[in-house]
């Protein structure tokens, strides 16, 4: 296991469980007691956990770990999910991404689409995402178009009123959301200026859709994005709970397992 893979483990136990021991890390990460005594001090110079004797608690002014500490989760199920979302993607078509890890790999299948070749057609990319918005200004066959407003250094996604100005003068065709909470509802975000951005975005776009793993449904985060009448599709992997897909068709939505 990598020192990135520890680190984003260690987090993981520390965000589902409140605290974690070094005997834990040892035993469940095959690691030694050195080891897990500097990743844990590593993890703590970072502000992500608070180091207590013999182990660590989560940090309580961390609500979130950093974007690149959540990009290992799940990645198979959102690798399936951002191909199910590409695909509905075609040349010329104005999307929207809102930040997170599977709106991340949504943009990363989108350019690799067979069809989307010719640099005169583009797709034409919203997003306020700076990581998104460095990694798609390269390619030829994409057009960016970037919000604007104060970039936040835990999930790269501007916010404020830079950010909400330029969206009302804007038509998205699709809009991919990523969410940390979805339920009968709506879609949640854990930060509240996030949360209006993405909200500015839903209201740009004629199509939603929600792109998230099956451990965010039945779940809520600090500030509701919209509420589910507002979504038209969610793709998600197939190990969503059979309760909670029934919740989100009797509210109008499509749900794609995938």
């Amino acid at each position: 296991m990598s020192r990135h893979d520890r680190h984003s483990a260690i987090l993981d136990i520390v965000m589902d469980e409140g605290s974690v021991h070094i005997d834990d890390i040892i035993t469940r990460l095959g690691v030694s007691a050195a080891t897990a005594r500097r990743d844990l001090d590593h993890l703590a110079d970072q502000q992500l956990i608070s180091r207590t004797r013999g182990g660590a608690i989560a940090n309580p002014t961390s609500t979130e770990p950093p974007l690149r500490y959540r990009t290992s989760k799940m990645a198979d199920e959102k690798a399936r999910i951002a191909k199910a979302a590409a695909a509905m993607v075609h040349p010329g078509d104005t999307i929207g991404l809102n930040g997170g890890t599977s709106t991340t790999e949504v943009a990363r299948e989108i350019v690799l689409l067979p069809d989307l070749t010719d640099p005169d057609v583009p797709v034409t990319l919203v997003t306020n995402a700076v990581n998104i918005a460095n990694e798609m200004t390269v390619r030829q066959c994409v057009r960016v178009v970037v919000t604007g407003g104060i970039a936040r250094p835990r999930s790269f996604e501007l916010t404020g009123p830079l950010a909400e100005l330029i969206l009302p003068s804007i038509s998205v065709d699709t809009l991919f959301l990523g969410v940390q909470g979805l339920d009968e509802r709506g879609a949640y975000a854990q930060h509240d200026g996030e949360a209006a951005v993405n909200a500015a975005l839903v209201s740009a776009a004629h199509r939603v859709v929600v792109v998230c793993d099956s451990s965010k449904l039945g779940s809520t985060a600090f500030a509701l994005i919209c509420p589910t009448s507002s979504i038209d599709v969610v793709i998600t992997d197939d190990g969503a709970p059979a309760d909670q897909v029934e919740v989100l068709r009797r509210a109008g939505a499509e749900v794609q397992l995938v």
